[in-house]
């Protein structure tokens, strides 16, 4: 049995994540750290709520003794931090979160992994690390580090410290940096469950500037696939590049949304852009998938259908997410215990 320390996990990515590994396997326990901050939604991990392999806490990965607690008490010998403030417009409208979870919290759970002599810790980051591209190349494992937000600064940060730690202690470190994820449970600020909720709502759809910045999608179920296969099989010291060569530019996404709903482009607005927008990103990742065997599996057409398709059907989960009344089911799950 592996004891994992899976932090994050009520947010979009992490709660994909042990939905999937606790459905596929049943050697892994599950420590679930999340903090439940406006973006953690516990109603994302019904599938997995009542499993034997399975706790919930609530709590900050910046509190040391709490972390602390949690590798003594469940004898935690693998980490994967998906913990994170993550939105680059909520980092430019205030950075010192960003900072406080991402850089000091990273540090928290190296400390004690490295007390607790984990297994593998594996640090979840991103592709906005890499900065902006021009009209062609990608990003490689090698590409210097140049963020340009606070957010992916931030994220560069935790980058680099873990990897010190890695060379100054030994500590078994891997790093993923994925591509844009899309898919089931993603909080509505993010670009496509904010343009399909808003089209299915007959509200304006806000376009950052031209509406050419590019981004590379991957599906969130290939990025937990991906996530495993890191975890079980990644090179300690090692980053791995994550992505599925779905360039696209963000109004044709758009477009697309308002195509599969059958609404008219009237919708769009174009609205001022945000400071320092990276214009394009797009991965490399050709290492992990000649190391590791992993390849995306969904073609951006079927993925994105469903997705669309996800959230149409789904309009009880965004609605109370909207209204905030998803921010009450911690206390009807756990508020009398």
């Amino acid at each position: 049995m592996k004891n994992v320390l899976v932090t994050g996990g009520a947010g979009f990515i992490g709660s994909n994540f042990i939905n999937y590994i606790l459905d596929k396997r049943d050697d892994y326990f599950v420590v679930n750290l999340d903090k439940l901050t406006y973006a953690g939604n516990l109603e994302n991990l019904i599938p997995s709520e009542g499993k034997k392999n399975y706790r919930f806490v609530r709590g900050d990965i910046c509190n040391a003794e709490l972390v602390d607690y949690l590798f003594n008490k469940y004898k935690i010998k693998y980490v994967i931090n998906f913990a994170a403030e993550s939105h680059v417009d909520r980092s430019i409208l205030g950075s010192e979160v960003f900072f406080r979870s991402n850089v000091i919290g990273t540090n928290v759970l190296l400390e004690s992994a490295r007390r607790y002599n984990v297994e593998k810790f594996l640090q979840v980051s991103t592709d906005e690390v890499y900065g902006s591209l021009g009209a062609e190349g990608l990003f490689t494992e090698t590409t210097e580090l140049h963020p340009n937000s606070p957010y992916s600064s931030s994220k560069a940060a935790a980058d680099l410290m873990a990897l010190s730690f890695h060379h100054t202690y030994g500590v078994p470190v891997v790093i993923t940096r994925c591509s844009n994820n899309y898919g089931p449970y993603q909080f509505p600020e993010k670009l496509i469950p904010l343009m399909i909720i808003n089209t299915l709502n007959n509200k304006k759809l806000p376009v950052y500037g031209d509406g050419m910045n590019v981004r590379d999608w991957i599906y969130v179920i290939d990025h937990n696939k991906a996530v495993e296969a890191v975890f079980e099989s990644g090179k300690p010291g090692e980053v791995y590049n994550v992505g599925a060569s779905n360039e696209m530019p963000n109004i044709e996404i758009v477009k697309l949304i308002l195509k599969e709903l059958n609404k008219d482009e009237s919708l769009i607005e174009y609205v001022k852009d945000r400071p320092g927008h990276d214009r394009r990103y797009a991965i490399d990742s050709s290492k992990i998938q000649n190391e590791l065997g992993w390849k995306p599996e969904f073609e951006f057409e079927e993925a994105i259908s469903r997705t669309i398709k996800w959230y149409v059907d789904n309009k009880n989960w965004w609605e109370r997410i909207i209204s905030g009344e998803y921010q009450k089911y911690y206390q009807t799950q756990y508020g009398s215990r």
